[in-house]
């Protein structure tokens, strides 16, 4: 993870320094008639931040739990989750399209389930990890829901393809007809979107398996609230802004929930007495102010295109 981390440092100079994107397709994955996914990583700005950050998030979580778990018996299986845990989080952040990012975001839950649920003896923990897997798995329906629209209007799963201005702006314009309703294709996928985020990102509503996390050891909290778990969600929709830029609607909705769970979750914050319990619902209120600022950015971008 040190190894990794300083590379990550070196790559984001270089970034700075040079300010480009850089593109690596590794391999065809699917090649099914019209539905072709390569295995590819995109490194840009939003990309680069983010993979520094989750690693050194992450390598100050791993030496921690040397420390913390140094008494458990099964202190290699933990070392092991955390490793996939970010490996996972390395891949959702730099995928070049949206199916290799849903392998990544899958993955992340599953070892959120496995660390919640890392004293399986404990029923709590076992309920809460239960909780944490049925919460998220709406949000990802809802994803799964975001990327067939996306691939029944732009024929493809890939970022540079479905963050096209003109293409969006064409799809815009394009009747799609559920029953006898006419709706916008683009806020129905941003809709999407957005639900999926909320589930991850633990906005109101989905929110509540983010506090019950807390039964899992220490440095799962560390990594899950930090700058990891929670902010995959504002990541997605960051990476898919373009898209939001579009609907104005969904961007409305999202400021709506953003500030409810800013108020709802600062204010429950207010009268906990369990300091774990704090914090958790202290992220939900940061994470509703990263949800208004993301908003922010898209309308600003709106009114000045």
């Amino acid at each position: 993870m040190v190894i990794v981390t300083l590379y990550a440092f070196y790559l984001f100079g270089s970034m700075l320094k040079f300010n480009r994107t850089t593109e690596v397709e590794l391999f065809t994955w699917i090649d099914t008639g019209y539905f072709q996914v390569t295995w590819g990583f995109t490194f840009d700005n939003a990309a680069m931040i983010m993979i520094l950050l989750v690693n050194f998030i992450s390598t100050l979580v791993h030496f921690y739990s040397l420390e913390y778990m140094r008494q458990d018996p099964h202190i290699i299986r933990f070392m092991s989750y955390l490793s996939f845990f970010t490996f996972f989080m390395l891949l959702l952040v730099s995928s070049n399209n949206l199916l290799q990012l849903f392998v990544g975001w899958e993955g992340v839950g599953l070892c959120s389930y496995l660390l919640i649920n890392f004293w399986f003896t404990r029923i709590q923990a076992n309920k809460s990890a239960l909780k944490a897997l049925t919460m998220n798995r709406i949000g990802d329906f809802a994803i799964v829901v975001a990327m067939s629209l996306i691939f029944i209007h732009f024929r493809s799963l890939n970022f540079s393809t479905i963050l096209n201005v003109n293409l969006i702006e064409w799809v815009k314009t394009t009747p799609f007809q559920i029953f006898a309703l006419e709706l916008d294709p683009i806020t129905m996928i941003t809709l999407a979107l957005f639900i999926g985020a909320v589930g991850k990102s633990a906005q109101l509503g989905l929110h509540t398996w983010l506090p019950d996390a807390m039964e899992g050891p220490t440095p799962v909290s560390a990594l899950i609230h930090a700058a990891t778990m929670v902010t995959a969600g504002v990541f997605l929709i960051i990476r898919c802004s373009a898209l939001f830029v579009y609907s104005p609607l969904t961007c409305d909705i999202m400021t709506f929930v953003g500030i409810t769970t800013v108020v709802v979750a600062g204010t429950i914050g207010l009268v906990q007495y369990d300091i774990k319990k704090i914090i958790a619902y202290s992220t939900c209120s940061q994470l509703g102010y990263t949800f208004l600022g993301v908003v922010c950015n898209n309308l600003q971008y709106h009114f000045f295109i």
